[in-house]
């Protein structure tokens, strides 16, 4: 399957933005798809993830109670909106689909191509 993240920008800290990573090529509701992000300078991170049938999901801490990951199979898209954007968050976002929800980038087969969230202050 491949995968095509959009939906970055810059943002003022408060603001808010919606990813989307839409998917082609494959059975889209076969896979879990999460959101990871990446920072300069540090590893990759889990965001949040979403079950095949949208029923279950997980969050990292530091997101919970401010974004929301979702996704329509009937479009082939999974999202990620994001409320109350902090500095800290600004960073490289990549969705990934894999066959179990799982929050380890190892665990995840496919990978979009990035899109970078800056949130100034």
């Amino acid at each position: 399957v491949q995968l095509q993240a959009s939906g970055g920008g810059l943002v003022q800290a408060g603001g808010s933005l919606r990813l989307s990573c839409a998917a082609s090529g494959g059975t889209f509701s076969r896979y879990a798809m999460s959101w990871f992000r990446q920072a300069p300078g540090k590893e990759r991170s889990f965001v949040a993830v979403i079950s095949m049938g949208g029923s279950s999901t997980d969050y990292t801490d530091s997101v919970r109670g401010r974004f929301t990951i979702s996704r329509d199979n009937a479009k082939n898209t999974a999202y990620l909106q994001m409320n109350s954007l902090k500095p800290e968050d600004t960073a490289v976002y990549y969705c990934a689909a894999g066959y179990n929800f799982n929050v380890r980038p190892a665990r995840y087969a496919y990978w979009g191509q990035g899109t970078q969230v800056t949130v100034s202050s």
